[in-house]
């Protein structure tokens, strides 16, 4: 079910108003949203909900066992070890079972034909779950934090279920933590005004973003890339560019919404993007984009193999398995391997060779303006480079694209940038108000009769100019 769809927009609405009407019966509320999380989710395809009750069940039952205490020690702590193996063996068995298969299956079988070797294709075909990537990391965080005595288990196997399946966030994240999330599904909950308010305005501003900004911007990039060698010069830049766009606009506009949904029913969900396209370095950008699997990656992956703990090279290899781990993560395919290769590089690269690295408020400091922005210049145009790469269906796109961008004006180079400037204008100027201010709702701050007409300019142009066809946002692969 698409939040971009008239049967979301009935069925939140439907949803909404029995939950109202239980307030203050959190437990009823909860079975509630357990039951709207498994229809918002067996909406696609009903089979798939097995996997989701596999996983709640597996960690439900290992971090209760993983809670209790022991009368021996050393066996104690064998047997927690046991216990969080058999959970990360249990989710991403799954996990890479649906991801991964047809991706190996297919890579050996290249392999052996380039070996002069027989091989026949394999035939079976894998259908990947929606959203399995992402509730998998929720739960194994869960039971890691119990091992790491960071969190104590849950015993109500309802709120663990909501927590697994909250359905605002269930697909596309943000990958939210159980000491986040799980209290707050725990707890009565409070629906304040400003809540309701700042609810709102993410929605509103989350549909702006997927159906007027992104899924427009989507129709020039994939007109650059499906086609790419029709195009040279300043068209290749171009649709690069309006992949950026896209791809920003189509995943933060998902979290917004998710997290907009969720103030409404009084649940705080984290912050999944903090304008990345303004990062000075790779790390800043990794601090601004999709921050609730950056920060994963790094809790669970990075430090865990020594992170900067341990020397320049052990670090060095730490980023650069943390980062191709993190590609893969994205997709069975090349293209995500190199991508997240390319990313653990520059992390390196400027690691290693970044003499003075700016704090996190560059203007209150002591570099000048022009520093600051040819920084920022420099990691925005890095970060097209990455996307080139990611959008890209083949090794040979890559090559190609790279070897034909340049700023030579091509006929129709100038169309699809007007088109993208007009789609972007909005992006680029909420974007700057919200750098400035410091403040991501910013809009919820103005006075009554301005939130209003910021409000109305929002639902207008989503009906106007919003495409009108149910495009799926762009995670959902994942």
């Amino acid at each position: 079910m698409l939040f971009n769809s008239v049967v979301f927009v009935a069925f939140f609405a439907v949803v909404y108003g029995l939950y109202l009407g239980l307030q203050r019966k959190t437990s009823l509320q909860n079975a509630l949203l357990l039951a709207a999380s498994y229809v918002f989710y067996g909406y696609w395809d009903w089979r798939f909900l097995s996997l989701i009750l596999v996983s709640t069940g597996t960690d439900y039952a290992i971090g209760l066992a993983l809670g209790r205490k022991e009368e021996s020690a050393p066996e104690g702590e064998r047997r927690r070890k046991l216990l969080v193996t058999a959970s990360v063996v249990v989710n991403l068995g799954i996990l890479g079972f649906f991801k991964y298969f047809n991706f190996f299956a297919d890579s050996l079988v290249d392999v052996l034909h380039a070996l002069g070797m027989g091989a026949d294709p394999i035939t079976l075909r894998v259908v990947l779950p929606i959203g399995i990537s992402f509730y998998t990391f929720q739960t194994l965080s869960y039971t890691i934090d119990i091992y790491r005595r960071t969190l104590t288990p849950t015993r109500n196997f309802l709120n663990f279920a909501v927590f697994v399946a909250f359905f605002p966030q269930l697909v596309a994240g943000p990958i939210e933590r159980a000491r986040n999330l799980l209290p707050q599904i725990e707890a009565p909950r409070r629906i304040t005004t400003s809540m309701v308010d700042s609810g709102l305005f993410l929605i509103l501003w989350g549909y702006f973003k997927k159906v007027v900004i992104a899924d427009t911007a989507g129709l020039i990039a994939d007109q650059v890339f499906n086609n790419y060698t029709d195009y040279n010069g300043l068209a290749v830049i171009v649709g690069v560019l309006a992949f950026s766009v896209q791809i920003y606009g189509d995943f933060s506009g998902y979290s917004d919404i998710a997290r907009g949904l969720a103030r409404l029913m009084g649940i705080e969900l984290m912050v999944n993007f903090k304008l990345p396209y303004f990062a000075l370095n790779p790390s800043d950008f990794w601090r601004r984009w999709h921050i609730s699997l950056s920060s994963w990656l790094r809790d669970y992956l990075y430090i865990p193999l020594g992170g900067n703990r341990r020397g320049a090279t052990r670090t060095y290899l730490a980023l650069s398995i943390t980062m191709l781990l993190g590609g893969l993560w994205h997709g069975a395919a090349w293209n995500f391997v190199i991508w997240g290769a390319f990313h653990g590089l520059i992390l390196i690269l400027y690691r290693r060779f970044e003499r003075r690295p700016m704090d996190r408020d560059p203007w209150g400091g002591e570099f000048a303006t022009s520093v600051v922005l040819a920084k920022m210049g420099l990691m925005f145009v890095l970060t097209l480079f990455g996307w080139l790469i990611f959008r890209s269906t083949s090794v040979h796109q890559i090559g190609y694209m790279i070897h034909h961008a340049s700023f030579a004006l091509e006929p129709g180079a100038l169309h699809l940038l007007t088109r993208l400037a007009k789609v972007s204008a909005p992006l680029i100027a909420m974007q700057l108000v919200q750098y400035v201010s410091g403040d991501l709702l910013i809009a919820t701050k103005l006075r009554l009769p301005m939130r209003i007409l910021v409000y109305t300019a929002l639902i207008t142009g989503i009906l106007l100019f919003g495409v009108r066809e149910s495009i799926e946002f762009i995670y959902f692969q994942f």
